[in-house]
């Protein structure tokens, strides 16, 4: 059984469910401060953790080193340059019947993966040309 969220854990939660996008902690709570809410960044990063422990929350390096969080949905992928740092979404999902085997296999439950190729995107490799 889940443990009871905190007020925080529901403010935050909610705040990434109507965002509905990739967001730092940071950023998260800038959006906080402005929706007249009083909560501070340690706080933030305490919610952000503890949903992401029950498994309600992931996050993603991105290739600046910025960490970005977003409920857990669907699987994403993504092209990511290391040039620019544009990324861009992938639709296939090849690995997704690995977690399956995963989850059978080690007894272990997956709430989410992320598979992410890095390289030049083609504006980048015109450029170096």
């Amino acid at each position: 059984m889940k443990a009871q969220r905190t007020r925080s854990q529901e403010k935050v939660f909610q705040l990434l469910k109507t965002l509905n996008r990739a967001i730092s902690a940071q950023e998260l709570y800038i959006e906080i401060r402005h929706s007249s809410q009083n909560m501070g960044l340690a706080t933030v990063y305490r919610s952000l953790e503890a949903l992401k422990l029950e498994g309600s929350v992931k996050v993603r390096t991105l290739a600046n080193g910025e960490a970005v969080y977003s409920l857990v949905q669907a699987d994403q992928h993504h092209l990511t340059c290391v040039n620019c740092g544009q990324s861009f979404p992938v639709n296939e999902c090849p690995v997704h019947d690995l977690e399956d085997k995963l989850e059978n296999s080690y007894h272990f439950k997956v709430y989410y993966h992320t598979l992410e190729f890095f390289g030049l995107c083609q504006q980048c490799q015109l450029k170096n040309h």
